[in-house]
């Protein structure tokens, strides 16, 4: 796989990775393990570092969530970038957990969550870029955000 395409990729998408502000939690972006790339959970947020906020099934539509779902695969990716230096290294989504902040009687969280997925695939391929995965819903999420995703990914060896 050439992930260097995965940056052309977004620009021929237009899509643009988000400004992340510092946390005010105590922990660490992205880890890595041997071979592996632990990344935190990112919540959604815009290209400008605002928030993307509201509860899916109640203040924002199943494509609203999926988009919010989008923007932690953004953020993620560029964690990853912050934290390799490029995507050289990316091999592939191992596991991606997805919390989606939802309304009591949701029930499509993975299809909100297939947002932050289908990204991943469109820049890495079915072979590279579908992992295994949870999506589950929540009661509130930090500042009341309507995704955050977390992620493992596999390097290729140095």
């Amino acid at each position: 796989m050439d992930t260097n395409n995965i940056e052309q990729k977004l620009k021929e998408m237009g899509l643009q990775f988000p400004v992340l502000t510092p946390s005010k939690g105590i922990y660490k972006r992205c880890l890595t393990i041997g071979k592996f790339l632990f990344v935190s959970g990112h919540v959604s947020v815009h290209s400008d570092g605002k928030f993307f906020t509201g509860k899916v099934g109640l203040d924002l539509s199943e494509e609203d969530g999926k988009a919010a779902a989008r923007q932690c695969a953004l953020g993620i990716l560029c964690s990853i970038t912050d934290h390799l230096g490029s995507f050289d290294r990316l091999k592939r989504v191992v596991k991606l957990l997805g919390m989606v902040n939802c309304s009591p009687t949701f029930e499509k969280h993975a299809l909100i969550v297939n947002g932050c997925s289908e990204l991943f695939v469109k820049l890495m391929g079915e072979e590279n870029g579908i992992g295994v995965r949870s999506a589950v819903g929540m009661g509130s999420l930090p500042g009341n955000v309507a995704v955050e995703v977390e992620g493992l990914f596999e390097l290729f060896e140095d």
